[in-house]
């Protein structure tokens, strides 16, 4: 069994996944606001419970590591490091950024697509800033680096875009009023509505189920939060 964790932003996320039949058990995503600590580990215990699952059955544990919220990435890392460490057998572990958990759901689609658009993932990095990150059909298990992620205003962003036409591009995060006006007026970008866009715990563990069939995991001590700026 896999647990996946998100709290890289205020909507936290939690999902149980089985492995063996590749299939996702249960999840719950919420508003947690600034209650990830307090939340987490309660609902992650009510998840397995309802299961009728122990952390014993625990085999696996995938986890965002960022960009997202300073303290939001480190909350489900340390939630990861504590759990692996509580267990009697270490379990694998692979963190995967945020942005590919965002564009992983639509990358299967734009395969079936002859114009082959792009993938746009995008997350509120505070202040009025974004941070974005781009991906095509054929790069479903790519973990951007910390050089593959764009940042800069709501302007700043809709200028990389509008410089991609007519390349279509589809913009997949939790959208803003701001985002949303200067975006809207480019012919060649697809808006993701903020339902549909909203990354989810269950995405998570079918990606990292993905890496972990392909023999791709991280080790367990050497994991860390990926921030795109100094806090």
């Amino acid at each position: 069994m896999l647990l996946a964790l998100d709290t890289a932003t205020t909507t936290a996320s939690l999902a149980v996944y089985d492995l063996a039949a590749q299939q996702l058990l249960a999840e719950i995503t919420w508003q947690a606001r600034r209650r990830q600590t307090q939340d987490l580990l309660v609902t992650a215990q009510q998840l397995l419970t309802q299961l009728h699952l122990t952390p014993q059955a625990l085999t696996a544990l995938a986890v965002t590591t960022g960009p997202g919220s300073f303290t939001g990435v480190r909350i489900a890392i340390s939630a990861v490091k504590g759990i692996a460490l509580g267990l009697s057998t270490l379990p694998q572990v692979i963190g995967l950024p945020t942005l590919a958990v965002t564009a992983a759901p639509w990358l299967p689609l734009t395969a079936r697509i002859n114009s082959s658009p792009v993938v746009c993932a995008f997350i509120q990095a505070g202040r009025g800033r974004y941070n974005w990150a781009f991906f095509n059909a054929t790069q479903l298990l790519h973990r951007p680096t910390v050089a593959d992620h764009g940042a800069g205003t709501a302007e700043e962003f809709a200028q990389i875009i509008a410089q991609m036409t007519p390349q279509p591009v589809w913009l997949a995060g939790e959208l803003e009023p701001d985002l949303q006006n200067v975006m809207q007026a480019l012919e060649h970008a697809t808006l993701i509505d903020a339902v549909s866009g909203l990354r989810r715990a269950g995405n998570l563990a079918h990606l990292a189920a993905l890496h972990l069939a392909h023999g791709v995991g991280d080790d367990l001590h050497a994991l860390q939060p990926l921030y795109l700026r100094n806090p």
